[in-house]
């Protein structure tokens, strides 16, 4: 170690010696004309300067405070009220009626249900048969029935007709007492006896008449001048729909 600081010292010394020989015995050159004198040059070593060494600056943390921003509460708007528009009425279409249901119906121009039947149809004053119409016969239909009858006189019978045609739609007013008819149907007896129309005659008081017609599906087999209870029992199983009037007539 000791030897480092003398090579060391010795080094430094050297320059120093240097610029001390120069300085004292400089080279003199003199010419005949002119005598120039040359300045010694002086070189001048630099001690190199040792490097101070930098301490680390320790730079304390720096605490970051975190403001957390409370929210502003927003107010929320209430909800503007919409108006519900009105349904518009649709219309509704008129509803259709079902057809009303046929009904097979028998009326008398002569006189209205229930009401008394004029004297000229009664047996002494004429006895002429009142007019009949009917309608609404049933499909089907083939022929129709008539039969008129005085529940109150023991269900006596007046009238007895049978196989009408299906298309004639009446029988006019005052038929003749015949076997058949112009428009083909067939008449059988009374309980007088007769052949046809016997009027109401009544012993006493008011007695009721009944006019029942009855489409049948089929034509029957019967004879002209055959009777109620003949005629009844050849209509069973075949009668499709009744019609029924009624008309009084007294004493």
């Amino acid at each position: 170690m000791r030897n480092k600081y003398v090579m060391l010292l010795i080094l430094m010394l050297i320059p120093v010696l240097i610029l001390t020989a120069c300085g004292g015995g400089g080279t003199t050159t003199t010419t005949a004309a002119t005598q120039t004198t040359k300045p010694p040059t002086t070189t001048a070593t630099s001690t190199p300067t040792p490097t101070a060494t930098q301490t680390p600056t320790t730079t304390p943390p720096t605490t970051t405070t975190t403001v957390t921003a409370t929210p502003t509460p927003t107010e929320t708007p209430e909800p503007t009220p919409t108006e519900t528009p009105e349904p518009t009425p649709t219309e509704t279409p008129d509803e259709v009626s079902p057809p009303e249901p046929v009904v097979f119906t028998l009326t008398s121009s002569a006189f209205e249900y229930g009401e008394p039947m004029p004297g000229k149809y009664s047996l002494y004053a004429g006895n002429k048969s009142p007019p009949l119409s009917w309608s609404g016969a049933p499909e089907g239909t083939a022929s129709f029935a008539l039969i008129m009858e005085d529940p109150d006189g023991g269900m006596w019978s007046h009238w007895v007709v049978f196989n009408i045609p299906a298309d004639v739609l009446e029988l006019a007013e005052g038929q003749p007492i015949t076997p058949t008819l112009s428009n083909g149907a067939v008449q059988g007896y009374n309980d007088f006896p007769g052949m046809g129309y016997g009027g109401p005659s009544p012993p006493f008081g008011t007695h009721r008449y009944f006019f029942r017609l009855y489409a049948l599906d089929t034509t029957l087999n019967l004879a002209p001048g055959s009777t109620r209870s003949q005629l009844r029992t050849a209509m069973q199983g075949h009668i499709l729909d009744e019609a029924e009037y009624m008309g009084t007539y007294s004493a």
